[in-house]
């Protein structure tokens, strides 16, 4: 073993990384093609007239070139129980990735992958510095070789038990070359959940794709607003409403029809066969069609579980059901979504499978009448100046706008109907509603802080807000009630100390 055997990515990785260098780069190669690339500028001198699509021609040349100096410079091997990554040419990275940090082995099969059997396998640790990027990453490598990972993480971590190498199940040597790793299938994991085609057309006809589809829009518009030809648009917009109000409705229609089409085409294929699966140490959760990923969330490190009713889902008696886990590498906040959308009397059966020691009793204490003017009565700080305006320049329209006092009001009281928590033993259960109703469950030695905050007015009333702060990522996730009567946030303090009993049991 004085000697490791290192290993290579498949050739496609020069071609996926010069796309993933493309597509950081596209709004700067598109302005400089669109800006003055279509027609000469009549120089008689054809590489002055032509000069950007020259340029964007050496750009395309050398992205190509280091993306294969990227291939061909990046090595991996195992040795001391560690990932090593060496890669770069004039400038050598060497990344040591300690067996015993890995987090998770997370896989992407893309359109690029999935011809030639090949995945890409994200690294994830706890604590990483980065949030936006994995602690390692082999962008194509076989399955053979992704499984040997597997293998090599598996044994390393039984190693660190003390268990022999008779017992690790080790019949080949380490440095063994790629080609004799058997695959072997993971049949010690049970599926816990499948989405039905039903869901997945629910979960898409309801997602909120529709905004990210519009934001992405707005962005293009910012930043090829120059580009655009904005007076001829306005020219024929002017025209086309002159047909009428009804074609202009119908034609807005349309519009926004074909966006929802568009939204609910990229939920179907992101979350195509949504699987969940589990072993005692681990979560599995597959999905997509065109670019299948496979996230792997240890047990350990789930910080939360939350239920969250979106109001118009639960009308078709639907439900979401995420988890926040503290893994620094999976992002600043690391809420995953477990089961997406489930039938809400089946979402307590599925988390009895998955969580056996969560307690899943609604929360039994709800809030007093003491803390509801609080849930609405702020928002008149801001909205009554709004209100006036618009009464005065808009008179007599403007006294529309009173009709949204009643709405506050609604939707506070509402607020405070929803709110309720509930202590089990050495669990914490939150419920709160900003729009969709949320259900936090949250195990004592999870939470990270406690919180209350108490205004001038609070004090006043004896009310106050407490917060629960758990670790999601290399962000924190904040469950809260508002406003609760004093006594009842001092209780939860109470068993939030070190040493504290109470229960509602």
């Amino acid at each position: 073993m004085s000697e490791q055997q290192r290993y290579k990515l498949h050739w496609i990785t020069a071609l996926i990384e010069m796309l993933k260098t493309l597509k950081e780069a596209i709004l700067p190669l598109v302005v400089l093609v669109f800006a003055n690339g279509f027609k000469g500028g009549g120089t008689g001198l054809w590489y002055v007239d032509y000069l950007s699509f020259l340029i964007f021609g050496v750009l395309i040349i050398s992205l190509f070139v280091s993306g294969i100096i990227k291939w061909k410079r990046f090595e991996y091997w195992f040795e001391d129980d560690e990932l090593r990554i060496e890669s770069g040419l004039f400038v050598k990275k060497k990344r040591y990735i300690p067996f015993d940090r890995i987090q998770s082995l997370d896989y992407t099969e893309g359109i690029f992958h999935r011809p030639f059997g090949l995945v890409k396998v994200k690294v994830e640790t706890a604590g990483s510095s980065n949030a936006k990027q994995a602690e390692g990453e082999l962008t194509a490598i076989t399955k053979a070789a992704a499984k040997r990972v597997e293998t090599e993480l598996a044994e390393a971590k039984k190693r660190q038990k003390g268990m022999s190498a008779e017992e690790i199940g080790m019949d080949t040597p380490l440095v063994a070359p790629m080609e004799e790793m058997p695959i072997k299938e993971e049949s010690n994991f049970r599926k816990v959940f499948l989405m039905s085609s039903k869901d997945l057309l629910v979960l898409a006809t309801t997602s909120g794709g529709v905004g990210v589809i519009l934001s992405g829009a707005a962005i293009f518009l910012s930043q090829f607003g120059e580009l655009l030809p904005f007076e001829w648009m306005f020219e024929e917009i002017s025209s086309f409403i002159k047909f009428g109000v009804l074609i202009v409705a119908i034609a807005v229609f349309l519009g926004l029809l074909g966006v929802w089409i568009l939204s609910v085409g990229m939920t179907l294929l992101s979350h195509y066969n949504f699987t969940v699966e589990m072993n005692e140490e681990d979560i599995v959760i597959t999905r997509g069609l065109l670019e299948k990923k496979k996230v792997t969330v240890p047990l350990k490190r789930i910080q939360s579980v939350v239920v969250v009713e979106n109001p118009i889902r639960k009308l078709f008696g639907y439900a979401t059901v995420s988890i926040h886990s503290a893994g620094g590498g999976i992002g600043q906040n690391s809420k995953i979504n477990l089961f997406p959308i489930v039938k809400r009397d089946r979402v307590l059966l599925y988390l009895e499978d998955v969580f056996p020691d969560l307690h899943l009793e609604e929360p039994a204490n709800r809030l007093t009448a003491k803390g509801r003017p609080f849930y609405y009565r702020i928002d008149f700080l801001w909205m009554l100046p709004a209100i006036g305006a618009l009464t005065y320049f808009f008179f007599p329209y403007g006294l529309l706008s009173l009709a949204i006092i009643p709405a506050i009001i609604a939707l506070g009281i509402w607020q405070h109907r929803s709110a309720a928590y509930g202590i089990v033993g050495n669990q914490l259960t939150f419920r709160f509603r900003g729009i969709s109703l949320q259900t936090a469950y949250m195990k004592k030695k999870r939470i990270q802080s406690m919180e209350m905050k108490q205004s001038y007015f609070h004090r006043r009333k004896g009310v106050a807000t407490v917060i629960a702060n758990i670790k999601s990522g290399m962000g924190v996730f904040h469950a809260n009630v508002h406003h609760m009567e004093v006594e009842e946030a001092e209780r939860i303090f109470n068993w939030y100390e070190k040493g504290g009993s109470t229960s509602d049991e």
